[in-house]
């Protein structure tokens, strides 16, 4: 195969030839449905599904149809009832339709490429499930790839179908590993013109951090850092307190080579005065990071079932599903209700007692909002003893400290809080975190500590940080007057779109239906070197349209907003070109029928 082989989203022409290959086969060849005198064959997801197309320039090869769990209904339910495949009511389930290749490309690579091209697709937009139905006499070639009968045959006209399912990261490792020399082939020969990479990242959980493609992961370019606005992670604006650059500058070689004391124990004696708690309910790490993988790993088995907000931050699902294998079920917040917790809502999903363990982010990343902690209380007061709760409290500054939950943590074995000192006082760079857990917890996560976790910098930066109080009380008031002031700079470029503040250092934008995909929007600001995050893969609530801005310094908020501004200017024409009369780019891109 040449290079001209495309894998791109369908277009208004492609739809002509999709529906009329569709009334070829599934009419004429199989026998699924009733000739049409107009010869095109339609159906009633038409205009809300998404298509992907293979070509070589003027020659259609073949296509496959998606449908995305927020359109609410899919082409299974002409068949099955929600009782039936009760899977279709779960979040982030992907239905793939209607694989169809010209006969001439039958024997080609075809029909693997379209359905690689599905599953990028999906993973792109948060799925989490595939849902497919695969005729009988092609079922092998759908066994070959991961997926799963589910237990039910379905006959339509005189085609039987088998109703297969997989889940999207098993699909993507066994793709990545057993077909991974075809696809390093495919990969020099397919013009790949859709939203997303060609192959996933690295096996673990996908961060902001991108900007450091510009920057130089080598570290011989970092000049670069002062041309780069890295506004996909959600690093501090400010500097850290004059303290603690004065605690890393006065003896920098001595404080790279030696040792720091081995359980950080002024750290945590730091923290206890500073927060008022006893220093035995305190645990230190390098990082949220470290304390996550260290309490999961001790607390949790294959066996276990976790509740998860979505969207909520990524490392938690990767933690649960991924690297211990539990059962996660998802907490969905809506869009409609401002992202907010149904706390009377989630107190009737805890309160049947099915889970080990239930994580809420507060305030939200990525929403960005945050649940009163007097709700909280009386919601965890009312949950069954075995649950336990990990409250993240990583942005809590920005909106006060006294919203802490860590007096319940110290002294209700059910409860743990996390705090990192990374995003609310600038100390990413040096990693430094702490969790507060009644004594008996602490206790057993400390022996499980190895030990000088966390460095000498960043313990020196850490102690230093504790120490000025005030000054980081001033640059979180000024972040939230940056905040405003860039919302209302971006919701002027285009009236569209959707600005959404909430309470910390970042905003969200969500793009129409109608405009260019998150992804799109984000390849096109780097191109002015202003990095963006892309949330469509944390959650398949975001539709594959919303964007996290990080909040920067008066200047790089200006550089952001001119990305911005010049991205849209150059996207909002084509978005609107590709698109078919009627046919909204939500339904713009799916597996069998």
């Amino acid at each position: 195969m040449s290079r001209d082989l495309q894998i791109r989203v369908a277009d208004p022409e492609d739809l002509v030839w999709i529906h009329e290959l569709r009334h070829r086969v599934y009419a004429q060849e199989l026998g699924q449905h009733a000739p049409r005198p107009d010869r095109q064959l339609h159906d009633a997801l038409d205009g809300d599904n998404v298509y992907l197309v293979a070509a070589r320039g003027p020659v259609r090869m073949g296509f496959v149809s998606l449908t995305p769990p927020w359109l609410g209904r899919y082409g299974l339910d002409k068949y099955l009832t929600r009782d039936e495949l009760p899977l279709l009511s779960e979040g982030g389930v992907f239905e793939v339709r209607i694989l169809t290749v010209e006969p001439r490309w039958r024997s080609t690579a075809v029909a693997p490429l379209l359905m690689y091209a599905a599953l990028r697709w999906i993973s792109s937009r948060g799925g989490r499930t595939v849902v497919a139905m695969g005729r009988t006499e092609l079922l092998s070639m759908y066994l070959t790839v991961g997926l799963k009968p589910f237990g039910h045959t379905v006959r339509s006209g005189a085609v039987t179908f088998e109703v297969l399912t997989g889940e999207v990261a098993g699909l993507t490792q066994l793709a990545t590993t057993r077909f991974r020399t075809a696809l390093e082939r495919f990969r020099s020969v397919v013009d790949w013109q859709l939203d997303m990479e060609w192959a996933p990242g690295p096996d673990g959980c996908e961060h902001g951090g991108a900007s450091f493609t510009a920057i130089g992961a080598d570290f011989r370019t970092l000049h670069r850092r002062d041309e780069v606005v890295a506004a996909d992670v959600l690093d501090a604006w400010f500097p850290p307190a004059p303290g603690v650059r004065a605690a890393l500058a006065e003896d920098p070689a001595w404080s790279a080579r030696t040792s720091p004391p081995t359980g950080a124990e002024g750290l945590l004696s730091e923290l206890a005065e500073a927060r008022a708690l006893p220093v035995e309910t305190l645990v230190a790490g390098a990082g949220s990071s470290d304390l996550i993988f260290r309490a999961f790993g001790r607390w949790l088995t294959p066996e276990s079932r976790v509740l998860l907000l979505d969207p909520g931050y990524g490392e938690y699902a990767y933690v649960t599903e991924r690297v211990i294998g539990c059962r996660v079920d998802r907490f969905r917040l809506h869009r409609k209700d401002g992202w907010r917790i149904d706390v009377a809502r989630l107190a009737s999903v805890v309160g049947a007692g099915r889970y080990d363990l239930v994580v809420v982010v507060n305030p939200n990343n990525p929403t960005g909002r945050h649940a009163p902690a007097a709700e909280l209380r009386t919601l965890i007061e009312a949950a069954p003893a075995r649950t336990r709760w990990w409250i993240d409290e990583a942005y809590l500054g920005y909106v006060d400290l006294a919203e802490s939950l860590a007096p319940l943590a110290a002294v209700d074995p059910r409860v743990v809080v996390c705090t990192s000192l990374s995003k609310m006082y600038a100390l990413s760079g040096v990693r430094a975190a702490y969790l507060v857990a009644e004594p008996a917890t602490a206790a057993l996560l400390r022996r499980w500590t190895p030990p000088w976790a966390v460095g000498l910098p960043a313990q020196l930066a850490a102690v230093a940080t504790l120490r000025d109080p005030a000054y980081y009380r001033a640059c979180w008031l000024r972040t939230h007057a940056l905040r405003r002031q860039l919302a209302a700079d971006l919701a002027q470029v285009d009236d569209t779109v959707v600005v959404e503040e909430g309470v910390a250092n970042f905003l969200n934008i969500t793009l129409p239906y109608d405009g260019p995909s998150a992804a799109r929007l984000v390849r096109e600001c780097r191109r002015h070197d202003v990095y963006l995050r892309d949330l469509s893969p944390l959650s398949p609530q975001y539709e594959g349209r919303t964007v996290r801005v990080a909040v920067r310094d008066t200047a790089e908020n200006a550089r952001i907003v001119a990305a911005y501004e010049a991205a849209m200017e150059t996207l909002r024409p084509s978005s609107l070109s590709r698109r078919a009369p009627g046919l909204p780019v939500h339904a713009a891109a799916g597996y069998a029928r």
